[in-house]
């Protein structure tokens, strides 16, 4: 279905202001939805009539959509009604009875304005009540009509009071508290009630200020949000968070205007205690796990060390070289846990890895050979320039450390017996569509002509490949010359919020 910005888009003589606005009362009007328990729809003016163009539905009561009611226009009966209120007649604000989808349903009709127009209309939809309403759903409705009032005038959604994008944002179903201008709380919904009570606000709280029944409670020496007062009073709409005693609650204030005074105001409460304390656990363990990492490197990085000082004690080029391959592969391992520390425990940056792999892989390679750009320490050395073509993404740990692993094998034995006489390019591909990435590495030197690669380097590359990645490894020469090493994986996904991290 396509978005609310693409349908305003598509309307004729919607200018940028006027989208903006409805695409801000559309991100808050879960609020107006949930007080009045009814199903909102969005009418905007087309040249035919009027079209619908977003649909919200209420989380405290019974939708009457099953289907979302978003790119129709009016039929005949609705359209004369909802021009008229875009055309500025009065809004229909006493509940008329329709049917929805084979039931009776309650429809009243808003008008949305900005800056004195009026450019959109609400129908607010609701299944006809089997019984009295509860104090509580007449409470809440009266105060979702004061929005529907304040949203006439323009003065809902409130401009610039952008809300913090923290989790546990409270709802009405949460808990919902009513004051007046002076921030003196009139009435509380029981789950309101019932969440200051366990915050540690005790008795009846109505006729009090909501602010100093609970600045007592604070606790003196955590860090208070300086929007707190303004929040507790009423006076901002914004969000901030209270603690005290282990506990916490969020709490959300949405200021109530009329005739562009304010005169009260509606705080959103939910206890998030349990919220916060698991986030809490969850950056004490990304911190412990980080400096797990940083251990692991460290000690990867020492046993490298030791591994290049016993090679120097060689007599046997035979054992100096296995003792430098050896220390080439542990050092990749700690650049894997370096990586880790600058992501996330869930994802590794892996077109970073590479970077380095292929530094790794040149200068560790032969003594013939010095990488682009690096000092020159004899003359008779050949220059192996290395890039980078395509990204690979995040990967997942244990995928990680097998996959650069073998591109640093692939990558070290192209400069060895490919380009350590003549110099060259070494390149490695990219292509990754999902979860399945082809890597090749390539070289422009001389080619393996008919003879596969064959020793330590290449065992390993296989096994990991096949083993620890359940893909192919293959080699060919190129047909402009030199040869490519093709790695052929499928994935598992890496989660969105570790991709992003």
């Amino acid at each position: 279905m396509p978005s609310l910005a693409k349908y305003l888009s598509d309307v004729p003589d919607m200018d940028e202001k006027t989208s903006e606005w409805l695409q801000l009362l559309v991100g808050d009007w879960a609020l107006l939805s949930d007080l009045l328990r009814a199903d909102l729809v969005l009418w905007v003016r087309i040249p035919a009539g009027a079209l619908a163009v977003a649909h919200c539905r209420p989380s405290t009561g019974a939708t009457v959509y099953y289907e979302d009611p978003v790119g129709i226009e009016a039929d005949p009966e609705e359209k004369p009604l909802v021009r008229a209120v875009l055309d500025g007649e009065e809004p229909y604000f006493e509940p008329a009875v329709v049917m929805r989808e084979g039931q009776e349903a309650l429809r009243q009709l808003a008008p949305v304005r900005h800056e004195g127009q009026t450019i959109g209309v609400l129908t607010i939809e609701a299944p006809v009540p089997a019984g009295e309403p509860s104090r509580n759903e007449t409470r809440q409705h009266e105060l979702g009509e004061r929005l529907l009032r304040m949203m006439g005038e323009g003065a809902y959604p409130i401009a610039g009071a952008p809300i913090p994008p923290r989790r546990g944002a409270p709802r009405v179903g949460d808990g919902i508290v009513e004051l007046d201008a002076q921030g003196v709380m009139i009435w509380g919904s029981p789950n309101a009630l019932s969440a200051f009570h366990r915050f540690g606000v005790a008795g009846d709280m109505t006729g009090s200020t909501l602010a100093e029944l609970t600045t007592e409670l604070l606790q003196t020496r955590a860090p208070v949000d300086e929007s707190l007062p303004l929040v507790l009073m009423g006076r901002a709409a914004w969000r901030s968070d209270m603690q005290a005693r282990g506990g916490t609650l969020s709490l959300r204030a949405i200021p109530l205007t009329a005739g562009g005074k304010r005169d009260g105001a509606i705080i959103l409460v939910r206890d998030v205690s349990e919220l916060r304390r698991r986030e809490r656990e969850l950056i004490t363990k990304e911190a412990t796990i980080r400096e797990v990492h940083h251990r692991v490197k460290n000690n990867l990085q020492t046993v490298a060390a030791l591994l290049r000082l016993q090679s120097r004690r060689m007599k046997s080029d035979e054992a100096r070289d296995a003792l430098a391959e050896a220390q080439r592969r542990v050092a990749t391992i700690a650049l894997v846990h370096e990586s880790m520390l600058q992501g996330s425990e869930e994802a590794v940056f892996f077109d970073e890895v590479i970077e380095r792999c292929l530094r790794l892989a040149v200068d560790a390679a032969s003594a013939t050979v010095h990488r682009e750009g690096a000092d020159v320490t004899d003359p008779h050395q050949v220059e192996v320039r290395t890039q980078r073509v395509g990204k690979v993404g995040s990967v997942r740990p244990e995928e990680a450390t097998p996959l650069a692993l073998v591109v640093t094998e692939l990558a070290t034995n192209a400069v060895e017996h490919g380009l350590s006489e003549t110099g060259g390019t070494l390149t490695i591909r990219a292509e990754r569509t999902g979860s399945h990435l082809v890597i090749h590495i390539e070289d422009d030197g001389a080619g393996m002509k008919s003879a596969q690669p064959t020793g330590l380097g290449t065992n390993i590359a296989q096994t990991l490949v096949q083993g620890e990645l359940g893909g192919t490894l293959d080699w060919e020469n190129r047909p402009e010359g030199g040869t490519r090493a093709t790695i052929d994986v499928y994935l598992d996904p890496v989660s969105v919020d570790a991709a992003n991290a």
